[in-house]
């Protein structure tokens, strides 16, 4: 092809746009499924959560097509990256004195009829921040790691800090693991990845034994949901009317599933018994409705997608680009594993959603940006190969 005819368009990924269409879809489908029988009981409109939902995914679809059209160098502007860093970390500072309290969670501010979730927003933007950071420092971060990182570690403290006295432990959980997976990728010596990484795991066991034998006499009220999810997380059976009603509801439905489910829209959890099945609890009424048959269909799309990005950024030569999908895989990874572990039963329960299926605009908006940056990284690593190839030949000649 002519270089004069090749537009960015030609470089576009399809290994990542197309299963990212399709989850999309499916996560539709189902957020409608889960959420219409329980509207019409209450006379309400049963397109209400679909149609939100649709709105975002439209808004995705727009905001991954400016942010394609983008050249990387604007992504990697410090004056942008900046400044939405600060709108981030105000709208956190906002958000326990005039958010709207869901759940327990003091988390969402409202703007003209427009709910947004700051907490969401971070997770991208910690990705995009320490991406940015960390690939200017790579010629000095293996000597002077504390020096080059105090400031910015420090700024992320303190933003998943405000994330914590919402509370919301599941999204703190979340970008903490996610500044760890960025500062072990980020070619740091191997002497702070084994103390990072250990006293990491470490530490994680601690808490969690100190939550189920000492939670219940020292945390604070505002937080003592948290305990009560440690102690229905091992066994919740044994209070299956009150705080193991959602987990046990939840195996209910993988169990009513079978392998091939009881049919598109025929969920019987969905009728009262798994509340909220439409957020955090969406993979069980897949399950239920399409069999495992059918939810390891679409979980293998996901982890599809999600190592074709990995891939994007182990392949990438440039680290910021290697940094961005490094971050975002594992931010849809973690995301998936921490909601299926919940759902499972392997992990204490957090209110994650599961990507692209659970109803929840905010989270879907966050994950489409993170799609928008792969598939721009993606198309800049393929013209830049194309441009070293075209040099080469070029010198031959």
């Amino acid at each position: 092809m002519p270089k004069s005819k090749i537009r960015k368009r030609h470089f576009l990924d399809y290994s990542i746009l197309i299963p990212y269409l399709i989850l999309s879809v499916v996560g539709l489908i189902f957020v409608y499924s889960s959420t219409s029988y329980i509207q019409i009981v209450r006379g309400a409109d049963p397109t209400y959560f679909v149609t939100n939902q649709a709105i975002f995914w439209v808004l995705s679809l727009i905001v991954i097509t400016l942010m394609y059209k983008m050249k990387t160098d604007v992504l990697k502007s410090q004056q942008l990256i900046v400044f939405s860093t600060l709108i981030i970390f105000l709208l956190l500072i906002l958000t326990p004195f005039i958010g709207e309290e869901i759940n327990g969670a003091k988390g969402w501010l409202n703007f003209f009829g427009f709910s947004l979730q700051p907490a969401e927003y971070l997770k991208i933007m910690v990705v995009w921040y320490l991406s940015y950071i960390l690939s200017k420092r790579q010629d000095t971060i293996q000597d002077n790691f504390w020096g080059d990182m105090k400031r910015p570690l420090l700024l992320v403290f303190f933003m998943v800090l405000l994330v914590v006295i919402q509370p919301d432990m599941g999204n703190a959980a979340i970008i903490t693991l996610l500044a760890l997976v960025l500062l072990l990728a980020s070619g740091v010596n191997w002497f702070y990845t084994v103390i990072i990484g250990g006293a990491g795991v470490g530490l994680s066991f601690i808490a969690i034994e100190f939550l189920i034998h000492f939670g219940q006499y020292i945390i604070p009220s505002r937080f003592q949901y948290i305990v009560s999810r440690f102690e229905v997380f091992k066994n919740p059976f044994m209070d299956e009317l009150n705080q193991g009603h959602q987990l046990v509801n939840g195996y209910y439905a993988m169990f009513n599933g079978g392998w091939f489910g009881r049919g598109l829209g025929n969920s019987i959890e969905k009728k009262g018994f798994l509340s909220e099945a439409h957020t955090d609890f969406i993979f069980a009424i897949v399950a239920e409705e399409v069999g495992l048959i059918g939810a390891l269909v679409i979980l293998g799309l996901l982890i599809f997608m999600i190592i074709r990005i990995f891939l994007v950024g182990i392949r990438s030569k440039k680290p910021f680009n290697s940094l961005i999908c490094i971050g975002i895989g594992s931010l849809f990874l973690l995301q998936v594993f921490i909601n299926l572990g919940g759902l499972l039963g392997l992990i204490p329960l957090t209110g994650i959603t599961f990507p692209f299926l659970s109803q929840g605009g905010n989270s879907l908006l966050v994950l489409s940006v993170g799609v928008a940056f792969a598939l721009n990284i993606s198309a800049d690593e393929k013209r830049t190969k194309l441009a070293i190839e075209y040099e080469y030949l070029k010198s031959q000649e």
